[in-house]
């Protein structure tokens, strides 16, 4: 999927023996995780590891040890093609409605609200601060290809197989996404991939030909123009390219194929608003690494949102948000950015999307665009908005974004909102947005959270798979064959073993691997001193 000739994903294990405070239950010691830190990271690496329970702060990139940790925390994906707003998520999007266009301030108490603090994210400041890596950048830069093959083939003469030697030279192929391979990814009920829906010519009478254009009513022509005329107070813009009102048009029908169908999230965020609407909300979608201009131009302002929402919200001292802090674990990542010709416009990698309300910013989501989701990382507001519900809005938003994405990127489809947390009652409210799948923690395979909540409900660690028979298929099978960077030089782990020096690093190594699976461990590499 990554461009030719783009970096791999080097990485520094660090195990995760420690106990640190555990931000649900308060327990000092009971939060219990391993983690590497990311020095670079390819979307496609990141994508195969959150579908493995990992999840990232910054760059740092985490996993709770389930069966241990005092509060298991499930990864969460929701269906986001399929998503159907709720009764209490069409208050939140008419409210926001009422707000824009009659500037209506609704006098009731705002709820606790889901997305409203992801402070799974902010327990995680802990542990990576005292995890970070100090490996300086030319250590990390290996030498020319030329050295690594001969490197990864001098082990050929001492008994190690061809196929393993030639393995390490086999790059992941340019452009290959692979996505019906992965028998997790495939939504049940819905067609796969590559099925096409062939319609047959109509026998007389048997109602229409579906193998032309429907009728079109002349009250819905004149609707639509009406809308193409009032569709302005609510645009979407990706790094200074707006969302045309015809983009928003096509969203709109699509999302409504059918008359009397439920209303969808695109029917209440690209509503046609009076011309005397009271207020104008822009989101923009902006790429915080690398630093776009745009994101440049308004970090301060951000900064400052972040600040305030931190101190009201979270009730941290006013020394506490530190710009370093914001920096490290909302701006920093691993992620590089990618572009692909099936892929999103604005491409893979890291973003910041702004909300902007009569020019000026009153809420950002963190977001990491990926190969088959858009993955929420952390959301904060401006504390004068809370009546806006802004959590629940723009988890919403989040959701229409990666269904517009899904237009231009068949793969894209999920949303995935980070860690459900059952043993935490404030943490269940993403159990919320239906249909909505947990990640078993043995077998890694997706599973209806319908199925899951019986379960939990007897216990706080579980294994969803009920087939006892099942396995992690995506399991480390070869030692021999991790990819290891040594001394600027990337090898098989067969060939830095017998180079190694000092006492035996294999129990870690072995442990890395099991927990990042054999597709990762031959991809990425993994620093070794």
């Amino acid at each position: 999927m990554a461009a030719a000739g783009s970096s791999a994903s080097i990485v520094e294990y660090f195990g995760g023996e420690d106990g640190y405070r555990c931000g649900y239950c308060k327990n000092e010691t009971g939060n219990l995780s391993h983690g590497m830190w990311a020095h670079s990271m390819t979307v496609q690496d990141y994508q195969d590891l959150i579908d493995r329970g990992w999840r990232r702060s910054g760059k740092y990139v985490y996993k709770p040890i389930m069966n241990q940790t005092c509060c298991p925390q499930y990864t969460i994906r929701c269906q986001a093609l399929r998503f159907q707003t709720s009764k209490s998520h069409k208050k939140v999007l008419k409210k926001m409605l009422k707000f824009i266009s009659k500037g209506d301030v609704s006098k009731g108490v705002s709820e606790e609200e889901p997305m409203d603090s992801h402070i799974e994210d902010a327990v995680t400041c802990d542990f990576a601060y005292k995890s970070e890596s100090h490996v300086s950048q030319s250590e990390l830069t290996p030498l020319s290809v030329d050295h690594t093959e001969r490197v990864e083939n001098e082990d050929k003469d001492i008994g190690e197989t061809k196929e393993e030697v030639n393995a390490q030279q086999v790059e992941p192929e340019a452009g290959s996404l692979q996505i019906c391979a992965h028998k997790d990814t495939t939504v049940p009920g819905e067609p796969s991939h590559s099925a096409k829906i062939v319609h047959a010519p109509p026998k007389p009478g048997k109602g229409a030909d579906l193998s032309k254009p429907p009728c079109r009513k002349a009250k819905d022509i004149r609707k639509e123009r009406k809308l193409q005329k009032l569709l302005q107070n609510q645009t979407c813009t990706f790094e200074g390219s707006e969302l045309q009102a015809g983009d928003q048009i096509c969203l709109l029908q699509n999302s409504k194929s059918k008359t009397n169908q439920p209303k969808t999230i695109e029917d209440f965020v690209f509503v046609p608003l009076p011309d005397d609407a009271q207020h104008k909300l822009e989101v923009r979608v902006v790429r915080s690494s690398p630093p776009s201009s745009q994101f440049k131009a308004t970090f301060q302002e951000s900064y400052q949102v972040y600040k305030r929402y931190q101190m009201v919200i979270h009730k941290d001292p006013p020394d506490k948000p530190t710009i370093n802090q914001f920096t490290r674990f909302l701006c920093n990542s691993p992620l590089e950015a990618e572009n692909a010709p099936n892929g999103p416009e604005c491409g893979y990698g890291s973003f910041h999307q702004q909300y902007w309300l009569d020019g000026k910013i009153i809420a950002v989501g963190v977001i990491d665009i990926l190969p088959y989701c858009v993955s929420s990382v952390y959301l904060y507001y401006d504390p004068d908005y809370s009546f806006l519900s802004l959590g629940v809005y723009s988890a919403l938003r989040e959701i229409a974004f990666t269904r517009q994405l899904h237009e231009k990127a068949p793969d894209l489809c999920f949303y995935y909102m980070g860690f459900y947390i059952h043993s935490c009652p404030k943490m269940r409210y993403k159990g919320q947005y239906r249909p909505s799948d947990l990640l078993c923690p043995e077998t890694y395979v997706w599973t209806p959270i319908e199925q899951c909540l019986p379960l939990l409900e007897h216990s706080k660690y579980c294994r969803f798979n009920q087939d006892i028979k099942a396995v992690d298929e995506g399991r480390i099978k070869e030692l021999g064959r991790v990819r290891v960077l040594h001394k600027r030089t990337v090898m098989p782990y067969s060939v830095y073993k017998k180079r190694r020096k000092g006492p035996s690093d294999e129990a870690s190594v072995q442990q890395y691997a099991s927990l990042v699976g054999q597709t990762c461990s031959e991809r990425m590499l993994l620093f070794r001193s």
